[in-house]
């Protein structure tokens, strides 16, 4: 029994010795560096935030145990430079991760060091869609990548109907890279961006006019705004002064506006006057008890309002604060050696020896991107590219004094009335916004372009081709006239304002080009818009849209046709040699079942045989005429009299209108009887040069390619008739409806 306890006793000392030493290993403090602009818009909120959240993890029993989470603030008073510098000064001391900097700029110089030395950089204002995780391993994003955004931006242009915009940004990383995802989104919609227009990071109000007045003279009246919060403002008091907050314009921005007005409200009646009818986007928190008690402590706690990005700063102390507490439990230990690279650096008056590596960085750096947690922003989890999942945005409406949310965004359900988190609980009608107040007081949607002044005349591309000039015709002087050019002149002519352009001759003029060929010009930008024969077909749908069509559309089959003159022997014509000899073969038939249902019973039908024969055939013959006088006396037989002389009746009348329409109506003959017939034989077939219809022929009907013969013009068609197949012609010619309309109006093509 003592050795039994012995060993109970250095079986559970194990453990117990283990579990000591895992808890002796925490530091009584984790010191986290955070680097912002106290005095800037989101600094103000960001520190008051980030002290609430430190706050609230060193009071609460179920984090961290008796490890204090301690964040050192510094401020780099707007300048570029101390926001470099002053990261670099946390890693030279015992910091285990990094929130911010404030700039995407800033931020990504900084990430190059934090990832050598493996230092978490954590920022929620650095939203730069192009800082990905392969480039920057150690620097994680807290707040929604501004690729997703973009996106929505592009969905509510495409939501509207509208195909060009205007993006105004700062010629910096961060605005550049925005509006180049910006292009990308668009290009996805089939929309683009028609005008850049860069501003210096810090322009001047003579910078501003300038720019605006190149934009009002563009034809876009979508006008995207990725601007900073300094000149941001200035911006629409100088296009309210330049008239450009009025009817027709429409002024989308992004998150900085929404952030200004969550801030600093209410705003100057001056400034709320220029932003009204400005869209604004804003990152979506969903309503919880947490976060309306968190704004209840937040008017106690400051005068400034609150903003996302107080929320996102409180949920990332939080997010921090429940990694370290999972890199102690996984026996994670805050150590840091030097750096041997930076060692080689001893001596230098920078002092860069001084720089440490966390040890357990990496680990500590799993331990975030593992985190899953429900915070004031919504669920902060991350994804494999290293973004929050359910990126969603509040899509708003500048009114009055304030704004109206007019829907919202989401990344798998985009633009909606009702937000993603509560679609499920709620009845959706499938409304995608709701009614905009445009600038200039507005609810009319605005058409979204003009004819600028300075705008090129659209070129419209039309074939050039050798046959039929009724419908496009391009005269030896460069005039273009023809059918289709008049239709086209008489919509413009239906429309409340003039539209300049040029038609532009698409081919040589001897050769019929290809049109699948000038749609796809038009999607690259060679030509605005196409006019003439262009026939609608499912390969040119997928470059270009269509209007709708004007002329009878459709594949005809013209071949020769014999002509059909009276002859003695005029009166067998109704009916086909197979159809006399089925005739005949009835009558036989019929006389023979009455002779057979008849002979026993009728003396009629009865007598020597050669009588019965006669009889029988007489009796069937006179049917013909309704004049037999033989009677039948059996009931089967008058069934089969009766059925009989129905039959008897409908050939009569057949043949009476068959004949009648042969001696009076002229007949025509043609060994062609349609696409069916050519499918049959192997005689070869024409086509028009250029046009679609021979894949048509060679892919969805299986003809042949080497049947087919290629024809240019009326003239080659009606020779190529005339000769046929014996004599080098073809048995028929496959084209569209209008084209063949044209071909027989002045010819007449017989064998």
């Amino acid at each position: 029994m003592k050795w039994v306890l012995l060993m109970l006793v250095v079986c559970y000392a194990v453990p117990l010795h283990g579990l000591t030493k895992i808890v002796s290993a925490r530091p009584k403090a984790v010191n986290i560096g955070a680097v912002f602009t106290f005095n800037s818009l989101i600094g103000k909120v960001i520190k008051v935030a980030t002290d609430a959240a430190v706050e609230d993890v060193n009071a609460s029993p179920s984090i961290l145990n008796t490890t204090t989470l301690r964040i050192i603030m510094h401020d780099t008073k707007f300048n570029g430079f101390m926001s470099i510098m002053e990261p670099l000064h946390f890693m030279e001391s015992e910091t285990v991760a990094i929130i911010g900097p404030q700039r995407s700029t800033t931020a990504r110089v900084v990430a190059h060091v934090a990832t050598e030395l493996k230092v978490p950089i954590l920022s929620f204002s650095a939203t730069d869609p192009t800082m990905s995780p392969l480039q920057f391993p150690f620097f994680i994003r807290t707040a929604h990548n501004d690729l997703f955004q973009m996106a929505a931006i592009a969905d509510i242009v495409q939501f509207y109907g509208w195909r060009e915009v205007v993006a105004i940004y700062g010629d910096d990383d961060y605005g550049r890279n925005g509006v180049a995802s910006l292009g990308d989104r668009l290009a996805e919609k089939r929309c683009r961006i028609s005008y850049k227009a860069a501003l210096p990071p810090r322009p001047t109000r003579e910078n501003i006019t300038d720019l605006l007045i190149k934009v009002a003279l563009s034809e876009s009246r979508i006008i995207v705004i990725h601007a900073s919060f300094i000149w941001g403002l200035e911006l629409f008091n100088v296009a309210q002064n330049l008239g450009m907050m009025s009817t027709g314009y429409v002024w989308i921005a992004t998150n900085w506006l929404s952030t200004i007005i969550d801030t600093d409200s209410p705003l100057p009646l001056d400034t709320i006057n220029n932003i009204q009818g400005v869209i604004a986007l804003r990152p979506h928190t969903p309503n919880s008890i947490m976060k309306q008690n968190f704004v209840q402590r937040w008017r106690n706690l400051t005068h400034v309002g609150l903003s996302t990005y107080g929320l996102y700063a409180y949920d990332t102390v939080w997010l921090l604060a429940q990694a370290i507490e999972d890199f102690f439990q996984k026996g994670g230990n805050v150590s840091f050696s030097k750096n041997p690279i930076l060692s080689e650096l001893v001596g230098g008056n920078l002092h860069l020896d001084a720089l440490k590596v966390f040890d357990g960085g990496k680990m500590f750096l799993e331990s975030i991107l593992q985190v899953d947690r429900i915070g004031l922003t919504g669920r902060m989890k991350f994804n494999r590219d290293r973004n929050l999942v359910n990126p969603e945005f509040d899509v708003l409406n500048v009114i009055g004094t304030g704004y109206r949310t007019i829907g919202y965004w989401s990344n798998h359900l985009g633009l909606s009335v009702v937000p993603a988190d509560e679609r499920q609980s709620t009845s959706f009608s499938g409304q995608k916004l709701h009614s905009v107040v445009w600038p200039g007081q507005t609810t009319k949607v605005p058409r979204g372009w003009v004819f600028s002044n300075n705008g090129r005349h659209l070129r419209i591309g039309v074939p050039n081709r050798y046959r039929s000039e009724e419908v496009v015709s391009v005269k030896s002087n460069g005039m273009i006239t023809g059918f289709c050019v008049d239709v086209f002149t008489a919509a413009l002519n239906l429309l409340p304002y003039a539209v300049p352009f040029e038609l532009v001759a698409f081919g040589n003029g001897h050769d019929n080009p290809s049109n699948s060929e000038l749609v796809r010009l038009i999607t690259t930008g060679v030509y605005d818009a196409g006019v003439g024969d262009i026939t609608i077909i499912t390969e040119r749908t997928k470059m270009a849209d269509f209007t709708q069509p004007y002329v009878e559309s459709g594949l005809v089959v013209v071949a020769p046709v014999r002509k059909l003159g009276s002859s003695a022997m005029a009166f067998l014509r109704p009916f086909t040699p197979q159809m006399w000899l089925i005739t005949a073969a009835s009558f036989l038939i019929v006389g023979a079942v009455i002779w057979c249902l008849e002979h026993k019973h009728n003396d009629a039908f009865r007598g020597p045989p050669c009588r019965q024969f006669i009889t029988t055939f007489w009796f069937s013959f006179s049917t013909l005429f309704f004049s037999h006088r033989e009677t039948t006396t059996s009931s089967l037989g008058r069934i089969v009299l009766i059925i009989w002389l129905f039959v008897v009746l409908i050939i009569n009348s057949s043949y009476t209108a068959s004949l009648t329409s042969i001696l009076t109506v002229h007949q025509l003959s043609s060994p062609i009887k349609g696409i069916e017939t050519l499918q049959a034989n192997h005689d070869p077939i024409g086509y028009p040069k250029g046009s679609f219809v021979r894949d048509y022929l060679v892919h969805e009907l299986n003809i042949h390619e080497s049947r087919l013969v290629p024809l240019s013009s009326p003239e080659e068609y009606d020779k190529a008739l005339r000769d046929g197949p014996g004599k080098g012609g073809v048995a028929a010619v496959v084209d569209e409806r209008a084209y063949i309309e044209l071909f027989l109006s002045n010819r007449c093509i017989s064998a």
